[in-house]
């Protein structure tokens, strides 16, 4: 064993614990995680309201009393109007196979093989049968849902959990990095500080500013689309915008079910110009001035990294690491840099040759 190694064991097997604390915990940890997450999107609002001589508990109940008020207005002005382009959207299903089954298969030459069929007359039934029974997707999905309790109470519990978990990180946030701060040896203070600062605007910067990005698309996409004359248009519309922080997933996702509701809808190929025209002018924008704007290109993150920290985040620990995946990734990230730095810096890889100088980033070295 190395005398390096000797010397710092304890940060390792703390390092160990606390990856095998999140895999074992991962069950409960989700509405701690989304507390968590949600209070430090929270603390720069609080911290200027205190600014503005608020007490730190005040500015916390001002800030929870605006996002309840937006949220109202959210769910009373635009909920029902999801709610029932949702309600179509699983209505039409069978209308859209019968398209893809009589129109489409047939104009492109492809037949099904013998025996093989869309049941589209069976899908109609099984539809008409519940919409007259259940009368509206609502208590389909209550009848689902409380055919298992212990689900039906965990997700109540954990969605009561989130306020109460992001009040008390909220109130308690200075405090609690105050803290940290003070259990770092002051021998590694300074580049710890520095570490953390780069971190806190790598994830402010893409978090806050990929949020921003996520709703700006979905507003964009929704307009376009109901410009376009799709009846569908704010459902799919929200949904390109709520995958577009996967790259290029909202895009694909949000153009092939909007190609496919224009289709069924018009019955014509001309419209589809318009659904290329809103996603074309949607990543246009996104790339030349929303991404650059508010998440900001030097310290953002690769496309393929986040994709993999998605993956690697759900596959690992669930959903929690998928809340995790890219916090976790923008930490990564910043400590490649530091290492690359320290690279560049080393005997060993200037030969003994002089220091080279601080690194100078660029885009590409921004990536982790």
């Amino acid at each position: 064993m190395s005398n390096t190694l000797r010397q710092h064991w304890y940060w390792y097997a703390a390092g160990i614990g606390l990856v095998l604390f999140f895999w074992l915990l991962a069950p409960i940890l989700t509405p701690f995680v989304l507390g968590a997450g949600l209070a430090y999107l929270g603390d720069p609002i609080v911290d200027r309201l205190q600014r503005w001589g608020l007490s730190r508990t005040l500015g916390v109940v001002v800030v929870f009393l605006i996002l309840t008020l937006l949220g109202l207005i959210a769910l009373v002005l635009v909920a029902p109007m999801l709610y029932q382009q949702s309600l179509a959207l699983l209505k039409n299903i069978p209308d859209w196979l019968a398209w893809i089954q009589n129109v489409a298969l047939p104009y492109l030459g492809v037949s099904l093989p013998p025996g093989v069929q869309l049941d589209v007359q069976g899908l109609k039934a099984i539809v008409a049968e519940h919409w007259s029974s259940a009368g509206d997707l609502a208590r389909l999905v209550w009848a689902q849902i409380s055919q298992s309790g212990a689900l039906l109470i965990t997700a109540a519990a954990n969605l009561l959990l989130v306020p109460i978990v992001t009040f008390y990180l909220l109130r308690d946030w200075d405090h609690l990095v105050d803290w940290i701060r003070s259990m770092i040896p002051p021998r590694h203070l300074p580049l710890i500080s520095r570490l953390a600062a780069e971190t806190d605007a790598v994830m402010g910067s893409f978090v806050r500013g990929q949020f921003s990005v996520m709703m700006a698309l979905a507003v964009l996409y929704s307009i376009g689309l109901a410009l376009a004359g799709l009846k569908l248009a704010l459902v799919i519309g929200f949904i390109a915008g709520m995958l577009s922080f996967v790259p290029y997933l909202g895009f694909a996702v949000g153009f092939i079910a909007a190609a496919l509701a224009m289709l069924v809808q018009e019955q014509a190929l001309l419209p589809l110009v318009w659904v290329a025209l809103v996603f074309g002018a949607g990543q246009i924008i996104e790339s030349w001035w929303l991404t650059p704007t508010l998440v900001g290109d030097r310290i953002g993150l690769h496309p393929v990294a986040v994709i993999f920290a998605l993956m690697a985040g759900g596959h690992l620990f669930g959903f929690v690491g998928v809340l995790l995946a890219l916090p976790g990734s923008a930490v990564i990230a910043v400590l490649l840099r530091h290492a690359k730095q320290q690279w560049l810096r080393s005997p060993l890889y200037g030969g003994g040759a002089p220091a080279a100088p601080p690194d100078t980033a660029t885009d590409h070295d921004t990536l982790p």
